[in-house]
């Protein structure tokens, strides 16, 4: 019979692709990052407990490609810096990836709030457009131009934080407690030039991030690194207290609200 190909794996194909995925080879981006602060009763508003706001109300824009053989990536967040436990991270709002593949292992394993989107990094001289978009809204876009180059920092961890959930089947709540995950990602930087420029939010309702308004924009950087990210579970967090959160991650919450329609497969 011909090899069925929804069927079990064996235990040698399994370990197979483990190893391949451990041998993986640095994977290096370039992305814009921009970073401001905004108001302090939006930042501490989005951040479902039990995270905290940190001294400053932060907001990060992250835009990133990588230029893979055969499948060129383009990567986005819009975070919130957070606090818990003592420790400093981000909390990510929204993460646009440009293709499947990237968004279902993060949104899966880690609980990451990655959506289907477009993401933009042009570069013409020294002319820098970067923007992320989806439904036809450019809803962030970082322009300017490069003005100098940048000590690069040394290699750092920095913390993400993102809430792991399945919504219920009956439409109530969630199958078990969700989640906290700490994910810590490994970052190295070989080039970092300063970027003098400004942030432009749109106005989205799929991705309402221009309630987080630009008061004081801190940097604008453009640069290459390369991360590498493990997560661990942090701790379990009552239903209750992050169901109001939920809405967050779907352009329809009351999708994930309603049962599947009579006869629907």
């Amino acid at each position: 019979m011909a090899r069925i190909r929804y069927g079990a794996r064996t235990e040698a194909e399994i370990a197979a692709a483990r190893t391949a995925a451990a041998k993986l080879p640095d994977i290096w981006s370039t992305g814009v990052v921009a970073l401001w602060e905004s108001d302090p009763d939006a930042v501490a508003a989005v951040l479902p407990p039990p995270l905290k706001p940190t001294g400053r109300p932060l907001v990060r824009a992250a835009i990133s490609t990588v230029d893979l053989p055969g499948y060129p990536l383009g990567a986005g967040s819009v975070a919130v810096a957070a606090a818990h436990h003592g420790v400093e991270g981000w909390y990510p709002l929204v993460m646009p990836m440009t293709h499947e593949r990237a968004l279902i292992g993060g949104r899966e394993v880690f609980g990451e709030p990655k959506k289907l989107g477009e993401v933009t990094v042009e570069r013409d001289g020294l002319v820098v457009r970067a923007a992320l978009a989806r439904h036809g809204i450019a809803f962030v876009e970082v322009r300017g131009a490069v003005s100098g180059g940048l000590p690069l920092p040394e290699p750092s961890q920095k913390t993400d934080f993102y809430f792991k959930f399945l919504p219920s089947v009956d439409g109530s709540g969630f199958d078990a407690d969700p989640v906290l995950v700490h994910c810590l990602r490994d970052e190295k930087v070989r080039k970092l030039e300063r970027i003098t420029g400004d942030v432009v939010l749109r106005e989205s309702m799929y991705d309402p991030v221009a309630d987080l308004p630009v008061r004081t924009l801190v940097e604008i950087t453009i640069g290459e690194k390369t991360t590498d990210q493990k997560g661990r579970v942090a701790e379990r967090v009552g239903a209750r207290a992050l169901l109001p959160y939920i809405h967050q991650r779907y352009d329809d919450p009351q999708q994930i609200l309603d049962g599947p329609p009579e006869g629907s497969a």
